[in-house]
């Protein structure tokens, strides 16, 4: 089913892309919802280096056990792979994403720059090579824990530095704001982030996991995005607190580093742009608590608790001069969850958004949370994805 699936997944897009999408508002209401939003940024050229994949999505009552043979409930297929995501968010949300990746010239690729473009991300930095195969993931949501597996193959042959010439370089960086980087095809992409670097570009890293080559990713960002486990699986610190002082100790280009936690939200560690703070020295870990208690446990819609800007000091770690940002996520119903597929990677899009846009923290972590949680309410990592006008983000960017 799946092969069959795949050989035709171009086709998919073709057909998705001739159907009009649903409108939910009136024209009228429309015009009334931009005109209450801010101007766009002035500058909204990103470029994103990552992943594209296909996604097959299955989900299923309860995971299988082994050698079960179950019916999916619901199946889709669709764009995926944690840069083309990203940036699917970014543009939705009003950028105009570049995109560095590699495909091949199968079905599945022509389906991948296909959807892309349709999304009004270019896509002419993207390398096709003559046979092997495009990367795609076999995604399986599990509906009873609201969790999925993924099963991924990457794409044939794999992309080398050769693959970008200079003048593609070049012209993919010209004009832009922000470059990211998903951690993957880190060869390359450390071309492009020292070329960044040497024009004064900041760059935001995905810090997934553990990864060849990221510590020289990392080297060269300005703004980190985790996951839940990789500060302290980087740092070997005792906490979450503690290991984003030791990044920052250990990254002194970083200006922020965000820990993602899902449904428990966000944990921010901003560097003070003065080190000239006249406070005694405070237990990292201690303010998290702090902010903990601040939570008003009632407010179902993300919100943000900030500390004011103090050394912040990590017990046998070392000081920092910044300020700890506690971060919710939206209190989602269980009937409204549908798949978290990709939540991480619409976190990152609004991020790249919020960095455009010149928000301030206590507004980025807040919007990011809604655009993510906004996102798990359909299958797949893309469907879901709202853009700038939904009204349901309205009151995060007036």
């Amino acid at each position: 089913m799946a092969t069959t699936i795949a050989l035709h997944y171009s086709d998919l897009v073709k057909s998705r892309a001739s159907v009009s999408s649903p409108i939910l508002c009136t024209a009228s209401s429309s015009q009334r919802v931009k005109m209450s939003l801010p101007p766009l940024p002035e500058n909204r050229i990103v470029l994103g280096l990552g992943s594209v994949t296909v996604d097959y999505l299955a989900a299923v009552a309860s995971y299988p056990k082994p050698d079960d043979k179950i019916r999916s409930t619901t199946a889709k297929v669709e764009g995926g792979g944690n840069a083309g995501n990203a940036l699917t968010c970014a543009a939705r949300l009003g950028l105009n994403p570049r995109l560095i990746s590699k495909v091949a010239d199968d079905s599945q690729g022509k389906g991948i720059l296909e959807e892309l473009g349709a999304e009004g991300i270019d896509s002419s930095f993207i390398v096709v090579s003559k046979g092997g195969n495009s990367p795609f993931t076999y995604v399986i949501v599990d509906d009873q824990t609201k969790t999925r597996t993924c099963i991924h193959t990457p794409g044939y042959p794999p992309m080398i530095p050769d693959d970008l010439t200079e003048s593609h370089l070049l012209a993919a960086l010209d004009g832009a704001k922000l470059v990211y980087f998903d951690g993957r095809l880190h060869e390359t992409a450390l071309i492009v982030a020292q070329e960044a670097t040497r024009r004064g570009i900041p760059i935001l890293i995905d810090a997934e996991k553990k990864r060849e080559g990221l510590d020289d990713l990392l080297s060269l960002s300005s703004y980190a995005i985790c996951s839940a486990k990789f500060p302290q699986e980087w740092t070997d610190a005792p906490s979450i607190p503690s290991a984003l002082v030791t990044m920052l100790l250990k990254l002194p280009n970083i200006k922020f580093v965000i820990v993602t936690l899902g449904e428990d939200g966000c944990i921010m560690l901003e560097r003070s742009v003065s080190d000239d703070v006249q406070s005694e020295e405070v237990d990292v870990d201690n303010i998290l608590e702090t902010l903990k208690e601040k939570k008003d446990s009632y407010t179902t819609l993300p919100t943000c608790i900030a500390s004011s800007v103090s050394k912040l000091c990590a017990k046998g770690i070392g000081t920092v001069v910044g300020r700890l940002l506690l971060g919710t996520a939206e209190k989602i119903p269980s009937t409204e969850i549908v798949d978290t597929t990709g939540a991480g990677d619409s976190f990152i899009g609004a991020v790249l958004y919020a960095i455009c846009a010149d928000m301030p923290p206590e507004k980025m972590l807040p919007f990011a949370s809604q655009v993510a949680g906004i996102g798990c309410r359909a299958l797949g990592a893309r469907t879901g994805l709202p853009r700038r006008t939904d009204h349901r983000l309205i009151s995060f960017l007036v």
